[in-house]
């Protein structure tokens, strides 16, 4: 029997693997008007216990795209978020559905729910880790700079699940990584990150500048006093190099994390970024549902 392709952690892969899921998104957004068929019959359950815009269009629109059908459910909707154990959730699923994509706060919960599934089960966020964010960002760069690989990325602001996903990436993909935190969130930082306190210092020679909301949903009202000075503005882009970018995953709080002046200018690539969701997602599922055990219309599923 087949191991299930689970999609959890980017540290739980090969880099080889996760460099070919990111040639292929490549070559499905070339496709992007005739997008091959290769998910007829198939269906993904989304799971939400947060408001999302980008994760749920952009994986609703992959796999209705390719063929497939999709069930969303927020967690006043399914049993999950009330007297169901994560075991028995999964276990069901597993019977009606052909891969689960799982927005949930709680990484454990989401280690669980692949634990006792069957079927593939893909983070699509949780309070840890955001790794379809960060193939999406990949390709990105790639798009704009060529291979990431031996790139200077600089991260400001503060350190969440995006940053620690940059932090897992980094060895896998080859690129030099350098997180500008406050002194007093460091420790937050995962073990043998490049952080600095100083925005400048990361900034230097940067190829990529990327920064996130300082107050993520669950964290309205702390204070911001200390991020201020790691907003990405004019100043900064200035110290990176000719042909920097900058990308934030969205939404923006304009104009906390970043000046107006930057998130419109040239160097931005925020939009790129944000579609760059859905094809990174198509060939995340089409990875994860390779070897799922029904016909499709193509006997492959190699690009």
């Amino acid at each position: 029997m087949k191991k299930t392709r689970h999609f959890i952690n980017l540290s739980d892969f090969e880099p080889a693997v996760l460099k070919s899921i990111l040639q292929n998104a490549h070559e499905l957004k070339k496709r992007k008007f005739n997008p091959p068929q290769i998910f007829n019959g198939l269906s993904l359950a989304m799971l939400f216990d947060k408001r999302s815009t980008r994760t749920r269009m952009s994986f609703e629109v992959a796999m209705k795209q390719l063929g497939g059908h999709t069930i969303v459910m927020n967690k006043e909707e399914s049993q999950i978020g009330g007297s169901e154990s994560i075991e028995s959730t999964a276990k069901v699923m597993s019977r009606f559905v052909d891969a689960i994509m799982s927005r949930m706060s709680s990484h454990d919960a989401l280690t669980e729910l692949a634990k006792n599934s069957r079927i593939p089960v893909i983070n699509g966020m949780t309070d840890k880790s955001h790794p379809c964010q960060i193939m999406a960002d990949l390709l990105t760069i790639e798009e704009h700079l060529g291979s990431i690989e031996g790139k200077k990325i600089a991260w400001f602001g503060d350190s969440n699940n995006v940053s620690n996903t940059f932090v897992e990436a980094a060895p896998l993909f080859g690129f030099d990584l350098v997180l500008a935190v406050p002194e007093a969130l460091h420790d937050k930082v995962p073990a043998g990150a490049h952080v600095t306190a100083d925005p400048k210092e990361a900034a230097k020679d940067a190829d990529v500048l990327v920064t996130d909301t300082w107050e993520s949903m669950g964290q309205e009202g702390k204070s911001l006093d200390m991020f201020h000075p790691y907003q990405v503005n004019g100043d900064l882009m200035a110290l990176a190099k000719d042909t920097a970018i900058f990308m934030h995953c969205l939404p923006i709080h304009e104009w906390e994390e970043v000046s107006e002046e930057v998130a419109k200018s040239k160097a931005s690539v925020i939009y790129d970024e944000a579609e760059n969701r859905l094809h990174a997602q198509k060939a995340i599922l089409a990875w994860c549902l390779q070897d799922a055990g029904v016909e499709v219309q193509q006997d492959s599923f190699d690009f």
